[in-house]
């Protein structure tokens, strides 16, 4: 059996706007993130731990940000690509775990929701997709209330 695993890591600046988009869901916030597409900093993060596991690079190497055509796009769309990547090259997700790095807005309420989102997109029983969230305890950039980070873990099998 072929086990692998990657990783994940991502920012994103807050900016003007109404609410934040995490792992599919948008989450009503006093500002928006800042980004190429839809700023999706969970999402991306998941679509590169899928990328690293499978060793074929980045997000920014499938959906270059120079490439107007991703202007504004939905990170769905990234994360499917990944996802149907793995099971081109003969893998199945076994489980991803997502970490959200933020102050605000609280995560908590809205998390079960992302589980389910991003489950229905990479083909998994939300058994198999973990998003938690936690503060960096008011230090650094998410701690200034200046943006979100994510890190996160998928694993591969190919049998």
């Amino acid at each position: 059996m072929d086990i692998r695993l990657g990783n994940g890591f991502d920012v994103h600046a807050f900016g003007p706007g109404t609410h934040v988009t995490l792992c599919g869901v948008n989450v009503p916030h006093d500002a928006g993130l800042v980004g190429h597409s839809d700023a999706d900093v969970g999402m991306h993060t998941v679509t590169d731990a899928i990328y690293g596991a499978l060793a074929q690079g980045d997000i920014g190497q499938h959906f270059p940000p120079s490439d107007p055509q991703w202007k504004g796009a939905e990170s769905h769309i990234f994360l499917r690509h990944a996802v149907d990547l793995a099971c081109e090259m003969g893998f199945e997700i076994s489980n991803v775990d997502c970490t959200l790095i933020c102050e605000f807005p609280k995560v908590g309420p809205h998390a079960e929701r992302m589980r389910e989102v991003m489950a229905d997109i990479m083909g998994l029983d939300v058994a198999r997709v973990s998003v938690k969230a936690t503060t960096s305890e008011r230090l650094g950039f998410t701690g200034r209330g200046e943006g979100i980070a994510c890190i996160a873990t998928c694993a591969l099998v190919r049998p």
